[in-house]
């Protein structure tokens, strides 16, 4: 999922005890890393394309609960300058504060309910958590996202694995030579299960 798409160490575990929380945030809503992806993992082609987006179903409803309990979106820059149309998100069903992370804010073109940031992402997230007033905080991001879960400021991963396989283009998670970051199922009783998933090929190209 990029800015504008609803539809964002050794064998480290990112938990609440390692990140960098406060007593007030507590009363705050989650930050969570939400993006639609490929299954062989990427949230976007080449040059943040979006145009395989399209052949998939979502459950019914989906995209009203994510607009409902989002309060305000964190992205970064070139995400943005990819879309730079902040009426996209959720396809229109969601409005509210949009922060762009940026190492050049000064030379971002002005649009209204965006705000251009230029700051440690621990702040981008206070500021973001602040601006959503007690929904959650929207990663957009997998630059911020990969930062963020290295100091253990994510809550929560969201995915919905679209049908498709790119090949190509921007992942969710990519450090390489790094080590496993573990994680914990948030469906079911079983939090260690394994995800099965079973499709067949149907054709190539959009």
């Amino acid at each position: 999922m990029d800015i504008a798409d609803v539809t964002g160490i050794a064998n480290t575990e990112v938990s609440a005890d390692t990140a960098e929380t406060s007593p007030e945030r507590a009363c705050q809503g989650q930050v969570l890393w939400h993006f639609t992806m490929s299954l062989d993992g990427f949230v976007a082609g080449p040059d943040h394309a979006m145009d395989w987006m399209t052949g998939f179903s979502l459950r019914p409803g989906l995209v009203e609960e994510y607009a409902g309990t989002t309060g305000a979106v964190l992205g970064g820059r070139e995400g943005w300058d990819a879309c730079p149309d902040p009426g996209a998100i959720y396809g229109g069903a969601w409005q509210g504060p949009l922060f762009v992370l940026t190492h050049h804010p000064e030379d971002a073109r002005p649009v209204a309910g965006v705000t251009f940031l230029s700051c440690d992402v621990a702040e981008a997230v206070r500021i973001g958590l602040e601006a959503a007033g007690g929904k959650n905080l929207e990663v957009f991001s997998p630059t911020i996202g990969r930062q963020l879960l290295e100091r253990g400021l994510i809550d929560r991963i969201d995915l919905h694995v679209a049908p498709v396989l790119l090949g190509d283009g921007i992942r969710l998670f990519d450090r390489p030579g790094g080590v496993p970051v573990r994680l914990e199922s948030l469906n079911g009783d079983d939090r260690l299960a394994a995800v099965d998933l079973r499709y067949r090929p149907v054709g190539t190209g959009g």
